[in-house]
């Protein structure tokens, strides 16, 4: 662990208003403020060599947080050697997975000896590994770590990742499983979060090529691991700074991760009152990614609306976020969920999908859309 000047005056009243730091009695002497307490939490692409860690800490240090200390039961040594110093510390372990840290109760001993302030997650990538565990045994676990952390300190800050990609070549199951746990946590996130224990999302999905920003489809090369440290920080300066999102704010952004890019995409189609977008986002081993986006053109505010599509090629839809979809036949039909059902003039919403295809012919579906 490092020892880094106190934070200027600004930075520590809002420390101050989050609960982050002590404060000495009225008419006592001032005191240093303790350092904020940070333990990134995670597997191998946390722990080996989990260089995120390096690069976002050089940045905290850079922007003014300076009082602030990585913690957990491990160190790196220094083997990221960036060029500058940061902090060794962290609870990265190689080849764990959440739910085996949560049926094992390996949580609480390390969170007794770190005693964080705020705890990095992201686990989950060695849940994915042959498409065995289901969802809702992950998310099972991530409730039992969330408790075991407040049982240690009620009043902790908690950062959940939607996590990085892995990428068909390393496991043909493990794409589409990353993409279901990500679009979960939201709602996950939303159920359990506390006013004096947050929960809050960093998407670290999102712009991360599974095979660009790795080395084996799996873990990051430095290019990925700087991806990942741009994607802490924002939300780790909101919690520093005492301001924590809504889980469920983070519904819509949060629900369009991909293994790969595209653009493909369906000219634009309605009847005067709405128009709508069709794109594949990505595919990959007999599946694909898809998104619609639906916009009011008219002069009015909806209260709901529906886009309909039909599919040439065969192409069945499995899963849907952000929509109420059904499919009969080749024609699909999605439905606003309650939260994106009202649209001003000119404002949009989408909702995107998994499906599978034959991987020959993906032809592109105009799609129709009407408000109510």
């Amino acid at each position: 662990m490092l020892r880094r000047s106190f934070l200027p005056a600004l930075i520590a009243a809002a420390l101050a208003a989050a609960g982050l730091m002590l404060v000495p009695p009225a008419g006592a002497a001032p005191t240093a403020a303790a350092p904020v307490r940070i333990m990134p939490l995670g597997d191998s692409i946390t722990a080996g060599p989990g260089c995120w860690r390096a690069k976002l800490w050089h940045r905290l240090q850079t922007s003014g947080y300076t009082n602030i200390d990585f913690v957990g039961g491990v160190s790196d040594g220094g083997g990221c050697n960036p060029g500058y110093a940061y902090d060794f510390d962290h609870e990265g372990h190689g080849g764990y997975s959440a739910t085996g840290i949560a049926d094992n109760n390996q949580l609480p001993p390390w969170l007794a000896a770190a005693n964080p302030d705020i705890v990095l997650v992201h686990l989950g990538t060695n849940d994915m590994w042959g498409g065995y565990i289901p969802l809702a045994t992950k998310l099972t676990a991530f409730t039992k770590l969330v408790g075991q952390m407040r049982a240690n300190n009620p009043a902790i800050k908690i950062i959940v990742a939607q996590i990085i990609p892995m990428s068909a070549a390393a496991c043909a199951t493990c794409p589409a499983d990353v993409v279901a746990l990500n679009n979960a946590l939201p709602s996950w996130a939303a159920g359990l979060t506390t006013a004096q224990s947050p929960i809050v999302l960093a998407d670290l999905w999102t712009g991360f090529d599974a095979v660009a920003d790795t080395g084996d489809g799996v873990h990051p090369n430095d290019a990925g691991f700087q991806k990942m440290s741009d994607a802490w920080y924002p939300v780790l300066a909101r919690v520093l700074g005492g301001t924590t999102q809504s889980p469920s704010a983070s519904r819509s952004a949060s629900a369009s991760p991909s293994p790969s890019r595209s653009a493909s995409a369906s000219p634009t189609s309605g009847g005067g009152r709405c128009s709508a977008t069709y794109r594949i986002v990505s595919s990959w081993g007999g599946n694909f990614q898809g998104e619609v986006a639906v916009t009011n053109t008219s002069t009015t505010a909806s209260t709901g609306w529906t886009a309909t599509f039909t599919y040439a090629n065969g192409q069945v839809v499995s899963q849907a976020w952000n929509a109420t979809v059904a499919q009969s036949g080749a024609a699909v039909t999605a439905r606003n969920v309650t939260y994106n059902g009202g649209l001003a003039p000119g404002t949009s919403a989408s909702f995107g999908f998994l499906a599978s295809w034959n991987n020959a012919t993906n032809a592109i579906p105009a799609v129709s859309c009407t408000l109510s």
